[in-house]
């Protein structure tokens, strides 16, 4: 089965077309009738793209032809999003500069309008990107793409039975225990529990349910019982008429749904009863409340398990608390891989197999569906050569495995709404095991763009803050146990971010590196080793157009001159970290070559200085100096950055803060603010910074 390509929802086009209108774009292109001319061909052609994406990205899952021209399509809108940002930095900077005129930023005025987006071949790179949309759309044709057309779903699951091999079940017997205590009679008088068991796609919830609902004692306690695999569609007419069907009653198809909530009503009337709702996806509660006004006629104690990987679901269903299923250990995994891989024989008598197959166990990190599928695969195949190269191999490169667990979790990602698709797909970046806190997440999207504006004009963190509770309550995201603060992705789920993001983002992992840079890379992450040598990064000038470099687990390190000199020529960065490189001193002044960066982080890095030129970077929204223990001043400018939100200069020997602090009046952080003996901003300036909160350490106090 092919690949998802990345994953690109209309919302990308929709923030394009909200852009162009802009008062940023509409002011600098006022008198410039070619370039007005140009730009408003642009809009229709987005909004003709729009109209066949839905389409394109159903049928690329099966058609590569398709996922080829979602590939160029998103290139081409990269490109126009690039476009626009330099016409927005070009009206930033003349807004600023006519605000807070100084002498000694003439020469970087001059620079900044030398790479004025409408000067030198501006007008043929939008007259290139408008003929590659054309070109696209004059495919759609050939393509079978339709406009407006929702098409199949990529992904159907198959709808699970109530049947279940209790022989093909491992570790589940404590967990299975604890639910039926929820449901023993015994308990007190109690009203209909709505009990909901909550988990990833390929925990086990389903088996964990099937394995209650056959339970012999389930039989004595509830009748009658009925199982319902609810799926996508949460339809209050088709549901009710499922459950009376196991109910044992005959329906006809003619009656309407208060004909059979009526008949569903008799049926449970004054009886104890139990209903599994398996695979629930709804978060509409009007809906939930429509189809579950016939349980409330039956007796006390009746119970309806609910199995959802969303918890936002479970919050609009339950009575009780939400069950929250964990992963197997590794010994129960092995249990379950060893009954499938091993047919007719044991693992005792297969000592070189036994020690390939616990390090593949590993590798499923407690998820049952994976240990079962990958013991399936090796089916028969007891060679240690075939074992091998499962262990050693990319996860999707191994054939006919994706095929079964993806749909399970691509589920998951595929009722997405479209603005966290991008979201969740960024997070490709992070390389397995990753531990990350969600302000430093949130801080990412940001500067990448990906949070989309609202209607009512809310904060932008708040919205991160929104999207980030959003995919932690449908699984994506699970609390870190090494770190409290940190979350980490399933590998399974990492996996999935990567197999949707192509060679759009890219992980270099190990001297080697462990992906291709292209031209279409945009993202590139760097687990750093003790010295990053240029061979590491020799294909990085292919990515002419990188948007991020992001050094994860950095630790004390050094980075090779040509790097530094690479990324300083990216100037359509939005992200750089150079985060644990000890080797690093100061930044060269060609920093404000990067007038796209709104985040750089150059903690624990050995810098003594910044140069003035870092002030001319108007879209910087977050600059981190967290153990800079070198540096002991700030450049002279910092309040030109009037975007800035995060300045977090914890562990720095700063001497003041630099004049005009004020002026960076959207500032939410502010780790630390130092008064200078005469010089710098005064204690006054930290009235007008009227968004701050968290920590914050004011030192020398002696000098008011």
């Amino acid at each position: 089965m092919a690949m998802v390509g990345e994953a690109f929802p209309s919302t990308s086009i929709e923030v394009l077309l909200d852009r162009i209108v802009s008062a940023d774009v509409l002011r600098l292109i006022k008198g410039k009738k070619l370039e007005a001319v140009l730009l408003n061909k642009l809009k229709p052609t987005l909004m003709s793209v729009k109209a066949v994406l839905d389409d394109a990205e159903n049928k690329q899952i099966a058609n590569p032809n398709v996922k080829s021209w979602t590939d160029e399509l998103k290139d081409a809108v990269y490109d126009a999003e690039d476009l626009l940002d330099e016409i927005s930095t070009e009206a930033r900077r003349n807004k600023i500069e006519s605000e807070y005129p100084t002498t000694h930023m003439k020469q970087v005025s001059c620079f900044f309008y030398s790479l004025n987006p409408f000067k030198d071949g501006a007008q043929s790179k939008l007259e290139e990107i408008l003929g590659r949309l054309d070109n696209l759309l004059n495919q759609k044709q050939i393509l079978g793409l339709k406009e407006n057309s929702k098409g199949e779903k990529a992904f159907q699951r198959t709808p699970a039975t109530s049947l279940v091999d209790e022989s093909d079940v491992c570790g589940r017997d404590d967990e299975k225990e604890e639910i039926m205590k929820l449901l023993d009679p015994q308990n007190l008088p109690n009203q209909i529990d709505v009990i909901p068991i909550v988990g990833m796609g390929g925990l086990g919830k389903t088996t964990l349910a099937q394995l209650i609902y056959n339970d012999p004692r389930v039989d004595k306690w509830f009748h009658p019982k009925a199982w319902v695999c609810v799926s996508e569609e949460f339809d209050a007419l088709k549901l009710t008429k499922t459950i009376l069907e196991e109910t044992k009653y005959s329906c006809d198809g003619n009656q309407n749904l208060n004909q059979f909530q009526l008949k569903l009503k008799e049926q449970l009337l004054g009886k104890k009863y139990l209903i599994i709702l398996d695979d629930v996806w709804n978060e509409n509660y009007a809906v939930w409340e429509q189809l579950s006004i016939p349980f409330k006629f039956g007796a006390q104690n009746s119970k309806i398990i609910v199995t959802t990987r969303n918890e936002s679901v479970a919050d609009i269903m339950r009575t009780i608390p939400t069950y929250h299923l964990k992963t197997l250990s590794n010994d129960d995994c092995w249990t379950l891989f060893a009954k499938h891989a091993f047919v007719g024989t044991t693992p005792s008598t297969h000592t070189d197999l036994k020690a390939i197959g616990e390090a593949i166990v590993k590798r499923c990190n407690g998820l049952p569906l994976a240990a079962k599928t990958l013991g399936g695969l090796l089916r028969w195949k007891l060679d240690a050569d075939e074992w091998n190269k499962i262990l050693h191999s990319k996860f999707w490169d191994i054939p006919n495995t994706a095929s079964n667990i993806l749909p399970v979790l691509t589920l998951s990602y595929h009722y997405l709404p479209s603005h966290l698709k991008r979201c969740f797909a960024y997070c490709s970046i992070f390389p397995k095991d990753y531990e990350f806190e969600k302000e430093e997440l949130i801080q990412l999207w940001m500067a990448e763009g990906l949070l989309q504006l609202s209607k009512d004009n809310r904060d932008p963190e708040e919205l991160g803050n929104e999207y980030f509770k959003d995919l932690r309550l449908r699984s994506f995201f699970q609390q870190s146990k090494g770190k409290k603060s940190c979350f980490v992705m399933h590998d399974l789920i990492s996996d999935l971010a990567k197999s949707v993001t192509g060679e759009f983002i890219c992980r270099l992992e190990g001297s080697g590196g462990s992906c291709v840079i292209t031209e279409k890379t945009r993202h590139l992450s760097n687990v750093q080793e003790q010295y990053d040598v240029r061979q590491k990064f020799q294909s990085l000038p292919k990515a002419k157009c990188l948007r991020a470099f992001l050094n994860v687990n950095s630790s004390y390190c050094s980075v090779s001159n040509v790097l530094m000199h690479d990324l300083l020529m990216k100037s359509s960065l939005r992200v750089l970290s150079l985060a644990g490189y000890v080797n690093i001193k100061e930044l060269p002044k060609e920093i404000s070559n990067l007038k796209h960066l709104r985040n750089l982080n150059l903690s624990k890095t050995s810098i003594t200085r910044l140069p003035n030129s870092l002030c001319t970077l108007y879209n910087l929204q977050a600059l981190t100096l967290h153990g800079c223990s070198g540096l002991v001043e700030l450049p002279r400018d910092m309040g030109r950055l009037i975007n800035m939100l995060y300045l977090d200069i914890r562990g720095a020997k700063l001497t003041r803060m630099p004049e005009g602090m004020g002026k960076s009046k959207d500032i939410r952080i502010l780790t630390d603010f130092v008064l200078g003996d005469q010089t710098g901003s005064s204690i006054n300036e930290l009235g007008k910074l009227k968004h701050l909160r968290g920590r914050l350490a004011i030192s020398r106090l002696k000098m008011l």
